[in-house]
């Protein structure tokens, strides 16, 4: 059988992870604190990955295979140092935060990183995951680095794809504040496909892992239209946003998705070495209506880590439309 090791196995992406090797007939063992359950059919192994010995036992069998998330650099070293020769085959998910050029559209694997995170620098997640990466490139003959980009679906915990779902759905005939469309794109990736890619036959390589690239007026419009929303999109500009307090891409008082200008290729990534090792992508109005019905299941208005308030939208609108 089969022996899966997943380094984490109990959060949103991981525990996808784990459940997909289980479904595959694999023997799944999840590293983890123990803070939250490990998927049905696989093993949780407690143990915190700051503790120089966590990997002693795991260390004591081989593994088929080695899936880790992190975006600690040390972690990820560590990691491999104990199990590296223990090991037939290491996936690393790391990120398109690793480039430094999000300037350029079209860019593929071979972009410019940027410096790795040293010891003792504070943390950026772009370098960390650099650094964590080139601890994996020493196993390069059996390993997979993946770069996702924007990952979404049931229970992201972003809530950065699901905040548009949510605020077209309990806006109903009323209207939705929106930043300038014309220009802006988006790429996305529905976390099973991403979890379907992760499992099966081992890859080697670099991937960046993204969907299609989507202009955003036409992603809000399919939200939109799956939502029932028939009110009116009121559009506000980058600078009236941000002087009104509303943040880009993500966190508190935020308009999710929304990028400044200045940053055409973060969401123009090149992913055609993803379908060429065998990705693939479900239909954007599947991971719509799934989401959308996760978001109506919890909560139109609950508190979330990325979006407005429909209070605090109401407010910009009214200062947006005043005379």
């Amino acid at each position: 059988m089969t022996q899966v090791l997943v380094l984490g196995g109990t959060g949103w992406l991981s525990g996808r992870i784990a459940t997909r090797w289980r479904g595959a007939g694999a023997a799944v063992t999840c590293l983890g604190r123990g803070e939250r359950p490990a998927p049905a059919g696989t093993e949780l192994l407690r143990g915190d990955r700051h503790d120089p010995g966590v990997y002693d036992r795991l260390a004591e069998q081989r593994w088929d295979e080695v899936v880790d998330i992190s975006s600690r650099a040390d972690h990820v070293a560590a990691a491999v140092a104990a199990l590296g020769d223990r090991a037939d085959h290491w996936t690393y998910v790391s990120s398109m935060s690793v480039y430094s050029d999000d300037t350029t559209t079209g860019l593929d694997e071979s972009g410019i990183r940027h410096p790795p995170a040293q010891p003792g620098d504070e943390y950026e997640y772009g370098a960390q995951k650099v650094a964590a990466e080139d601890a994996v490139m020493t196993l390069a003959d059996r390993a997979l680095i993946v770069r996702p980009g924007l990952i979404v679906g049931e229970g992201d915990p972003s809530d950065r794809f699901g905040y548009w779902a949510a605020a077209f759905a309990r806006a109903g005939i009323d209207p939705v504040l929106v930043p300038e469309l014309a220009g802006r794109a988006v790429q996305v990736i529905d976390v099973d496909d991403l979890a379907a890619f992760l499992t099966g036959e081992p890859r080697h390589g670099i991937v960046n892992a993204i969907g299609d690239v989507h202009p955003l007026a036409e992603l809000l419009s399919r939200i939109r239209a799956a939502a029932g929303h028939s009110g009116e999109l009121l559009e506000a500009g980058d600078g009236w946003l941000e002087a009104h307090g509303v943040q880009y891409w993500m966190g508190e008082r935020s308009l999710p998705l929304w990028l400044p200008a200045d940053m055409p290729g973060f969401m123009r990534r090149d992913n055609s070495a993803f379908r060429a090792a065998g990705g693939s992508f479900r239909p954007l109005e599947e991971t719509i209506r799934v989401v959308l019905d996760d978001e109506r299941a919890r909560g139109l208005d609950r508190e979330r880590r990325a979006g407005l308030s429909r209070e605090d939208e109401r407010a910009l609108i009214d200062q947006l439309t005043s005379p």
